[in-house]
């Protein structure tokens, strides 16, 4: 795959829809070797290929310099909690999971409640949906738990008086994530998880047609 051609765009709509349920890469493979890009176009695509490769270790990272910039004011950290899961909802793969193990524990107490936390279907037309396919978690669109929990993290965040601390928290754990990404040089795995990737969203497409 060359990365060089891949815009902002494509790469945040591709870790939208990806699987972030994964593990995260082994620290002996995410601090494996270093090298300065030769060009601006070999950083471009090294960056995208490592963004899109290592995201959860990044997404652990930059949680652990939140939660180390937090230690004094532990309101802040709940605010934090609140925020990742807010921006954590806007991944398609997150959203169904955390809809479904939600709806399954409801489902132990309350089947009848666990009913009414299903989506509606979807109408077909011709074999494909009229719309495009809505997220829904618990029952209710996706929209309602980001704006529910983006509104109480920025209640909890104006309470703590912690924006500025989260502020120089998040700036150091995205340059650090840049910087990370920009040397680490891309191996195998990340190749072939790539094509592995992009073999499972053309046949995702395939079958949906």
């Amino acid at each position: 795959m060359d990365w060089s051609n891949v815009t902002a765009e494509d790469l945040i709509e591709a870790l939208r829809e990806v699987d972030w349920s994964s593990p995260p890469r082994p620290l002996s493979e995410f601090f494996s070797k270093f090298t300065v890009p030769r060009s601006y176009v070999k950083w471009n695509s090294r960056l995208k290929c490592n963004l899109y490769y290592y995201r959860t270790n990044y997404f652990i990272m930059i949680v652990f310099i939140l939660g180390i910039g937090f230690l004094r004011r532990p309101l802040a950290i709940v605010a934090a909690l609140m925020t990742a899961l807010s921006i954590a909802f806007l991944n398609d793969s997150f959203s169904g999971t955390f809809s479904e193990k939600v709806t399954r524990t409801v489902r132990q107490f309350s089947p009848h409640l666990a009913a009414k936390m299903r989506p509606s279907l979807t109408p077909v037309i011709r074999g494909r949906p009229s719309t495009k396919r809505a997220i829904y978690i618990c029952g209710r669109p996706r929209w309602v738990f980001v704006l529910m929990f983006s509104a109480v993290s920025f209640t909890l965040w104006f309470v703590s008086c912690g924006i500025l601390s989260v502020l120089w928290a998040l700036a150091i754990g995205l340059l650090a994530t840049i910087v990370h990404a920009s040397f680490r040089t891309p191996n195998l795995k990340a190749r072939l998880n790539t094509f592995r990737e992009e073999f499972r969203a053309v046949w995702r497409n395939y079958s949906e047609l």
